[in-house]
């Protein structure tokens, strides 16, 4: 007899899409995120049978394996790339066209023109306050002896700075979302 649970190909029909742009936005790697989504699917699967929700909850059921798979890659994924590295071993690549067609399903060019709209609404202040912090990943005593200010002023200009990138993406996925 078959495991109860979510219909896993109705899911992957109905979210499959909208999972892998999830990913995909979150590692901004394509190949990253095509193996976290093969990797949810599998997962979710595999556990349809201990899923006690309601049909309303699939979905956030099926989010929350892909938010786990995300956190465990981050875990575990400088100290694989080193080992993988040590050994000599490549991760295989993606066909480019296979690439092309997960940036464009999951709308990463126009996220980039959205953050990219959004940099430049910034002030000459954040914006430098946030490619220092986000882009050349310096801490913020670093960020702020570089700006001259203090350790307190730049956590608020990235801060104000996030924000305002948050809202334009926010428009951007809302705008994306009426017209999927």
């Amino acid at each position: 007899m078959f495991d109860k649970g979510p219909d896993v190909k109705a899911l992957y029909s109905d979210h499959g899409d909208e999972l892998l742009r999830f990913l995909v936005r979150r590692t901004g790697d394509t190949e990253i995120a095509a193996d976290l989504w093969g990797e949810t699917f599998a997962q979710a699967l595999g556990s349809r049978g201990r899923f006690r929700g309601s049909d309303e909850q699939e979905v956030a059921w099926l989010y929350t394996i892909a938010r786990r798979q995300l956190a465990r890659y981050y875990r575990r994924g400088e100290a694989e790339c080193r080992a993988m590295q040590r050994l000599g071993m490549e991760r295989p690549a993606i066909s480019a066209e296979t690439e092309a067609q997960i940036v464009q399903r999951a709308g990463l060019d126009e996220m980039r023109d959205a953050i990219a709209a959004g940099v430049a609404m910034l002030s000459d202040g954040a914006r430098e306050a946030i490619t220092l912090r986000i882009v050349d990943e310096l801490s913020y005593s670093d960020l702020a002896s570089r700006l001259a200010i203090s350790e307190q002023a730049a956590r608020l200009r990235v801060s104000r700075g996030m924000r305002t990138l948050a809202r334009v993406l926010d428009v951007q996925t809302l705008k994306e979302a009426r017209e999927g």
